[in-house]
């Protein structure tokens, strides 16, 4: 079983695997180009776990202990290194980097796990210098609930690397589901994303705003929260990665646009205090959100 973890980016997902894993006694260690803003993640995500999970603060801080290292160094993060995570944007010409800057620091013995939620294996796969040692964990947002896993390799990696990842999933209480053969978006992906495609076709078709949209698909449905919310828990930043390698039409490239303009201005989602919404106090929790269409 693995015990030195390491996560490669501490952004929304990053931040959240690394303190998971160290609340499940795990010694991690976080690489993060920007040391303070991965500290901060991971101070935010204190009201979280004491709401959903019942930690005390007590609690909250032994499993701190258990991170080791928050640093951008290249050697300190990955010495003596089980298993790596990467969890740096999503851009393949970053992920390359990234791979080509870490394989010399990584001992032999080092798995290596990509979160990435828009590629497949074999799409990095060449990129390290380990193939059989190489496969695809991908985590939902709030792993502390959604606590599901997908795992994936490439035909390269050993069947016991695929094991020992899925024991590891289970040791930090996550729900492995092991693909058979890659999938771009996985499986939770591969539903979600077309979901979320729909909606932003609507807003650039200008059918209905954001808002409104929510609203319906709340109201209709009874789901808890609608598409556009999604996006500011997911990130715009994430979002906007995906649906502008796809957008083809005029009004879709004025979406895109207008995303990358909300990106520009700080505006990406929950962790940035505005995207959709604003926050601490979005409009979705006004008790009369659903009763009220107002126009936009």
């Amino acid at each position: 079983m693995f015990k030195n973890i390491t996560i490669a980016g501490a952004g929304t997902l990053g931040s959240q695997i690394a303190f998971q894993t160290a609340l499940c006694d795990f010694n991690v260690r976080i690489w993060n180009p920007h040391p303070d803003r991965a500290k901060r993640r991971l101070a935010a995500l204190r009201p979280f776990y004491k709401k959903d999970m019942g930690l005390t603060d007590a609690q909250f801080d032994k499993a701190m202990e258990n991170i080791h290292s928050i640093s951008n160094d290249w050697e300190i993060p990955f010495k003596d290194c089980d298993y790596l995570i990467e969890c740096v944007p999503e851009s393949l010409n970053t992920k390359a980097d990234f791979y080509h800057n870490v394989c010399p620091h990584l001992p032999e013995k080092t798995v290596i796990a990509s979160n990435s939620s828009t590629m497949v294996p074999s799409q990095l796969v060449n990129y390290v210098d380990r193939p059989d040692k190489f496969l695809h964990m991908h985590f939902a947002n709030h792993i502390w609930t959604n606590n599901t896993a997908e795992i994936v390799g490439t035909e390269k990696t050993k069947p016991e690397v695929i094991k020992e990842v899925i024991e590891f999933a289970k040791a930090i209480k996550m729900l492995p589901v092991h693909l058979q053969k890659e999938q771009h978006g996985y499986i939770m992906n591969a539903l979600s994303v077309p979901f979320l495609n729909a909606a932003l076709e609507l807003w650039a078709n200008g059918v209905a705003d954001p808002i409104t949209i929510d609203k319906d698909w709340m109201n209709s449905t009874g789901c808890p929260f609608g598409p556009f919310m999604s996006m500011d828990m997911v990130g715009i930043r994430t979002v906007y990665a995906i649906f502008s390698q796809q957008a083809r039409t005029p009004e879709e490239l004025k979406v895109a646009k207008t995303m990358k303009d909300m990106i520009d201005a700080g505006h990406y989602g929950v962790e940035a205090g505005q995207g959709f919404y604003q926050y601490p106090n979005p409009a979705f929790k006004r008790a009369d959100f659903l009763t009220s269409i107002e126009a936009r």
